[in-house]
Formats: C-alpha cells, sequence, structure tokens
C-alpha cells in the first residue's frame, strides 16, 4: 500500500489546533478589502472552525498534521 501524501493546499488553508480541532481563515479578506466596514475586517483577522460536516474530508487531507 503506497504511503498516504498531505495534500499541500489542505496544508495551507487549514490549522489544526492542539486539540485536534480545524480552524480556517474567512473567505473574501484581501480583495477589495478597503470598502469593507472596520467591523467587518477586524473579523478576517480571526480564524473561525471548520463545519462540522466538512471536518473528516480534510483530516484524510492532512493525516500527519493530527
Amino acid at each position: 500500500m503506497p504511503k498516504q501524501k498531505t495534500h499541500k493546499g489542505a496544508r495551507a488553508r487549514f490549522h489544526v489546533t492542539g486539540t485536534g480541532k480545524l480552524l480556517r481563515r474567512k473567505q473574501m479578506s484581501s480583495h477589495l478589502r478597503r470598502k469593507k466596514p472596520k467591523k467587518v475586517r477586524r473579523t478576517f483577522d480571526r480564524k473561525i472552525p471548520v463545519a462540522k460536516s466538512m471536518v473528516k474530508n480534510i483530516k484524510r487531507l492532512i493525516p500527519h498534521s493530527l
């Protein structure tokens, strides 16, 4: 059986916490940012948890970071 490879795109987009939770960045955070309200721009700096329905698929893409 071949080795499991890490999906490099998924590795760049998702962050695994010490407790095993998956975090992601918000969308729409870079293009035309100046037009967006200050409150919205502040929320772009935080990472938010991945939806529970997607966790299994993402963990399959990044097996060695768990």
